[in-house]
């Protein structure tokens, strides 16, 4: 079983940064893709960006330009680097890892860390 441990989180004003990390129980290498979710009070949780295994990104409209996904795969850990928050990217975050294995889709989740933008 995997496990995905998030932290980073907090309180920050509009316009600040903040840097989530996502740490593995195993290898990174082994995802097809990870993502960071993230859930707002009333809301659908939403992908907010992606990052194959080969490095490539994808960003929500919302994200683009203000968040970067990054990974480090010798650290089995991937980051999401937030800059300019506004208080609309309020929410728990999540990190979520897909492999495709020979059974099916493998899919995992973090617990979740709260980003509160506020003044």
């Amino acid at each position: 079983q995997v496990q995905l441990v998030e932290s980073g989180g907090g309180l920050v004003q509009p316009g600040g940064s903040l840097r989530l990390s996502c740490a593995a129980s195993s290898s990174i290498a082994d995802f097809n893709v990870m993502g960071w979710y993230r859930q707002a009070p009333g809301k659908e949780r939403e992908l907010v960006a992606a990052i194959t295994s080969r490095g490539s990104t994808n960003y929500v409209d919302s994200a683009r330009g203000r968040f970067t996904f990054s990974r480090d795969n010798a650290k089995n850990t991937v980051y999401l680097q937030m800059n300019s928050l506004k208080p609309d990217d309020t929410a728990v975050y999540y990190c979520n890892a897909r492999r495709l294995t020979i059974t099916g889709l493998e899919a995992y989740w973090g617990q979740g860390t709260q980003v509160t933008v506020s003044s």
